[in-house]
């Protein structure tokens, strides 16, 4: 949903944000905001110059996650990241992802931004014509190795490092042509199938499994916590009528046989919902 008003801020965060209390911070994250607004899709995504701390966050945010990378994402992964080298010192901007040469490109996946999170139906629904709705803003620097929001570093190095993979991008739009005409229930369960695959997927390599989704793929800390979680073996059905939070490190896990057994599965049950 679109962000409501908190106090003086047009930008509502919840009680244990690090950058409730923060005013410079919540400043910045309405000004980004308002930008994001005046954004019709379709055009051209407005750039953000990004300040000296927020290149300094991204910078130090990678320092952790390319390592994490390495030893906790899958192989398919950890190919596609590889486009990102040259924007890992510097924050890249929307428009720049689909651009020739661009990690994008070849899938034609865009990104287009929002002040905030949005309702499934419609983030879904823009998925099915193959544009991704995306924050702007950074987490905060006190937590950068964690955020309870999606953020910038979520949206880019968790969704967009995996959008290059032709079967992701696929299955996204499946997502998409899925929640266009889906019930209230149904949508439900595509919210957890997505959650548990998109967001939160594993892929068992040499028996131990590695991380897909963009939640884990965007976060060490939680990458890390993939050894600390009830990793299950991957089932739909088990999927669809397991409930989730969104402001924790993830209890329970989902890891397929492969990537391709992941996106199959996925992608007949998207078609079976719709």
């Amino acid at each position: 949903m679109h962000t409501t008003p908190n106090g003086p801020f047009a930008v509502s965060l919840s009680k244990d944000h690090p950058g409730l209390h923060d005013l410079d911070y919540r400043r910045r994250r309405d000004m980004i905001a308002e930008l994001a607004e005046g954004h019709v899709l379709g055009e051209a995504a407005p750039n953000v110059e990004y300040t000296a701390e927020e290149e300094a966050t991204w910078v130090e945010i990678w320092s952790h996650l390319r390592p994490a990378h390495e030893r906790f994402a899958c192989q398919e992964v950890r190919e596609s990241m590889n486009r990102w080298a040259p924007w890992e010192r510097q924050i890249p901007q929307l428009a720049d992802l689909s651009l020739a040469g661009g990690p994008l490109e070849r899938t034609g996946i865009t990104f287009e931004p929002v002040p905030g999170l949005v309702p499934s139906r419609s983030f879904f629904s823009s998925l099915a014509v193959g544009i991704f709705q995306s924050t702007q803003y950074l987490r905060h620097p006190s937590r950068p190795l964690y955020t309870p929001e999606p953020d910038l570093v979520h949206e880019l190095v968790g969704h967009a490092g995996t959008f290059s993979i032709p079967g992701v991008a696929d299955l996204s739009r499946a997502f998409g042509a899925a929640a266009e005409n889906a019930s209230a229930g149904s949508l439900v369960l595509l919210e957890r199938l997505y959650w548990f695959t998109a967001e939160f997927g594993l892929v068992l390599e040499h028996g131990q499994p590695k991380a897909f989704g963009a939640g884990l793929l965007s976060s060490a800390s939680e990458l890390e916590g993939v050894q600390a979680a009830c990793v299950r073996p991957f089932s739909i059905d088990e999927i669809t009528a397991t409930p989730y939070g969104t402001s924790d490190i993830q209890p329970v896990l989902f890891a397929a046989e492969s990537m391709d057994q992941l996106i199959s599965e996925t992608l007949a049950a998207c078609r079976r919902t719709g």
